[in-house]
């Protein structure tokens, strides 16, 4: 692939402070194939410490893979804990910036529609999701973390939405 060259692949990010989970999934055929999942931890200390590990993490995910297309899980707002979204938001941000900084396309997607494109049911359980990720892409065995099933069937779900 040239330089010039855009790839074809869709970077799927589920949002997080501590760990971030990403996936990278090959939109090049009419099925889609597993590039590179994985986790970024954000560290330990203060929330702009976090982000700073967060924003040069992304930098390098993107610079060695060079998607064509991000797909963010849109931020759920629960009235019991409006902290953890705001938190939450921050990390999203960075993401954003470091899409938009790369000239990188986001698509969002709500965690209901993300669930009922993967597994039929839109409050299926994150291990359901687990499930249905390790076989739509013929994995060998499932992800090790829920941020990395996350992520990917946040990429699928682009996937899905982009035929």
């Amino acid at each position: 692939m040239t330089a010039s060259r855009k790839s074809n692949i869709i970077l799927g990010i589920d949002p997080g402070t501590d760990i971030t989970g990403y996936g990278l999934v090959g939109a090049n055929e009419s099925s889609p194939t597993l590039v590179e999942a994985g986790i970024i931890r954000c560290g330990k200390g203060n929330l702009e410490d976090k982000l700073i590990s967060l924003s040069k993490e992304l930098k390098v995910i993107v610079s060695e893979f060079k998607p064509s297309r991000m797909a963010v899980e849109e931020l759920y707002a629960h009235y019991k804990h409006p902290r953890t979204s705001i938190i939450m938001a921050h990390a999203r941000g960075v993401i954003l910036l470091a899409a938009a900084q790369a000239g990188i396309d986001v698509y969002s997607y709500p965690s209901t529609e993300i669930k009922k494109t993967i597994t039929g049911n839109g409050r299926a359980s994150k291990e359901k999701v687990r499930a249905m990720i390790t076989h739509i892409l013929n994995m060998e065995t499932e992800p090790r973390y829920l941020d990395i099933s996350d992520a990917l069937a946040v990429a699928l779900t682009d996937f899905r939405h982009s035929e």
